[in-house]
């Protein structure tokens, strides 16, 4: 099933799934960046699991919120996620590169929930949504200016 026909809650889980495959992709770069960005880009991955870490936490308990059972198990993660597990990426322009597009498919996700729990008056979610695309939108605007 396509992800704009689930229903909001549905797609809270997509989410969730597609930040956890995130986040382990993540924790792949930070350990095995090389090159001459090593020590700036080994921080920044550092920084954005450490992010995406929370973030997780804040979906689940969302959909335990609404009533819902968030997905917990990793089979169930690579599964739903729209993000696929990445190949060991050492090169920190591949590495950004990765993080820019996975972060515009999560924004993608995130935009669509906004809508639907909008529509639905689920102030709870929307306020979640909304920080999460701020957020997107701003360090996608330094990600691609760090790739110039």
């Amino acid at each position: 099933m396509e992800a704009q026909q689930l229903s909001y809650t549905a797609k809270l889980n997509l989410l969730l799934a597609s930040y956890e495959i995130h986040y382990q992709n993540l924790r792949s770069l930070h350990w095995n960046v090389k090159g001459n960005n090593f020590f700036e880009l080994h921080l920044k991955y550092e920084e954005i699991y450490t992010r995406t870490q929370i973030i997780i936490d804040e979906v689940a308990e969302r959909i335990l919120t609404l009533g819902t059972t968030p997905l917990s198990r990793f089979s169930d993660y690579l599964e739903h996620s729209l993000i696929p597990e990445n190949e060991l990426i050492s090169d920190g322009r591949k590495g950004m590169n990765y993080i820019l597009n996975a972060q515009n498919s999560l924004l993608q996700i995130e935009r669509m929930i906004l809508n639907q729990a909008s529509e639905n008056n689920d102030e709870g979610t929307c306020a979640l949504m909304s920080d999460l695309v701020r957020e997107k939108e701003k360090t996608n605007w330094m990600f691609a200016a760090w790739l110039g």
